[in-house]
C-alpha cells in the first residue's frame, strides 16, 4: 500500500483505523495522521511506532495516495477537494459527498466494481445501512428484495468518543442519584432511549431513516426496493442492532436463507434457538463479522416471501473504520 493518510485520527473511527491497520497487516509506505490544531502535537502508536498527529490542512496531503476522512461532514467538505487535487483518492465516513453524483457509494462485499468509477470520492455508507446490508444483500443476490422494514436499537459508539463517554459517566450519576445535564445527546441516554437524534423532514422520516432508504437504493442500484426504517437511539455503549423484516420476489425459507448467508462474507449466523442465543451487540463488539440470528418466517405473510432476522454489528469497524480500510485495499489492488 502507498502513502495512506487518516484524517481525524485521534477520534473514535480514526482510532480504530490504527487499530486495524495493525491486526490486518497493513504497513502503508508513508502513515501521515491528521486532527484538529487541538490534537495537534500528540502521537498514537502503529506497528510499534509513535507517529505524530499533524493538523489537517489543505497544505497536509502532498505525496498522499489514500486519504481517508473520519473527522466529520464539514471537514470532509473543507478539505476532501485539496486532497484530491494533491492526487489522493478519498475514502469519506461522512455523509458529506454520498448521493453526489460520479461519487461511488461503496460495500466491498456488496458492489466492489463501483471503486472504478471514481473521480477522487468514494463514500463509506451510513453504519446502519452498511449492517442492513451485509444480510440483506447476499439474498437479495438469489431472490429479489421487493421490501424492507427495519428497526434500529443504535449505541452510542455512532455519535463519537464523547457519547461513549457519556454514556458511561451518565450512567454513574444515574446509580449515584446525581444529576446531570446531556450534552452529546438531546435527551438521556443512560437507562433511556428515543428517536433518532436527526432532524425530521416533511415526510416525518428523520435524517438518519433517510440515509437508510436512499443509500441502499444507491448501493444497489434499484430503486424499485419499498424501504421503511425507524431509527432508535439506545443506552448501548457499541455496536449497533437492526429489527429486519424482507419480503421477497419469490417464496423463501428460513433453512435457504441461513444456506446462503453461511457462505456470505463478512456475515456469522447466531441463531441457536436451543440455547436461546442469537445476535447481541455485546456479542459483535470488536468482531469484523455482521452476526444474523432470530432468522424465521414472517407469519404475516402466508405466500412464503417474507422472512423475519435480526442482526448485530460493530459501527465502528464494519460500520466505518473496516469498511474504508476495504476500500482502500480494493483500490490498492486495482
Amino acid at each position: 500500500m502507498g502513502h495512506l493518510a487518516v484524517a481525524g485520527a485521534t477520534g473514535a473511527v480514526g482510532q480504530e483505523i490504527c487499530t486495524l491497520l495493525e491486526q490486518r497487516g497493513i504497513k502503508p509506505s508513508h502513515l501521515t495522521l491528521l486532527a484538529s490544531a487541538r490534537s495537534a502535537g500528540s502521537a498514537v502508536t502503529v506497528h510499534g511506532q509513535r507517529v505524530p498527529v499533524l493538523e489537517l490542512t489543505a497544505d497536509a496531503f502532498t505525496g498522499v495516495d489514500y486519504a481517508i476522512f473520519s473527522a466529520g461532514g464539514d471537514r470532509s467538505r473543507d478539505f476532501a477537494e485539496a486532497a484530491v487535487r494533491a492526487g489522493a483518492v478519498v475514502v469519506d465516513n461522512s455523509s458529506a459527498f454520498r448521493m453526489s453524483d460520479g461519487v461511488p457509494l461503496v460495500i466491498p462485499e456488496v458492489n466492489p466494481q463501483d471503486v472504478c468509477h471514481h473521480k477522487g470520492i468514494i463514500a463509506n455508507p451510513n453504519c446502519s445501512t452498511i449492517i442492513m446490508n451485509m444480510a440483506v444483500w447476499p439474498l437479495h443476490r438469489v431472490n429479489p428484495v421487493r421490501r424492507l422494514i427495519v428497526s434500529t436499537y443504535q449505541a452510542a459508539s455512532g455519535a463519537g468518543a464523547a457519547a461513549m463517554n457519556e454514556l458511561l459517566t451518565q450512567s454513574a450519576d444515574v446509580l449515584a442519584g446525581r444529576e446531570f445535564t446531556p450534552k452529546s445527546f438531546p435527551h438521556p441516554c443512560a437507562f433511556n432511549l428515543f428517536s433518532h437524534n436527526t432532524p425530521l423532514g416533511v415526510d416525518g422520516y428523520n435524517t438518519e431513516e433517510r440515509k437508510m432508504i436512499d443509500e441502499t437504493h444507491k448501493i444497489f442500484h434499484d430503486e424499485s426496493i419499498a424501504i421503511s426504517a425507524t431509527c432508535v437511539r439506545v443506552p448501548v455503549l457499541r455496536a449497533h442492532s437492526e429489527s429486519i423484516n424482507i419480503s421477497f420476489d419469490r417464496p423463501i425459507t428460513p433453512e435457504e436463507v441461513r444456506a446462503i448467508l453461511a457462505g456470505a462474507a463478512g456475515v456469522t449466523i447466531v441463531d441457536d434457538a436451543e440455547a436461546g442465543r442469537f445476535p447481541m451487540p455485546i456479542d459483535a463488539t470488536g468482531q469484523d463479522d455482521v452476526l444474523v440470528g432470530r432468522i424465521r418466517q414472517d407469519v404475516s405473510q402466508p405466500d412464503g416471501r417474507g422472512i423475519e432476522m435480526f442482526v448485530s454489528g460493530d459501527q465502528l469497524r464494519k460500520g466505518a473504520a473496516l469498511n474504508a480500510i476495504q476500500i482502500v485495499e480494493l483500490l490498492a489492488a486495482s
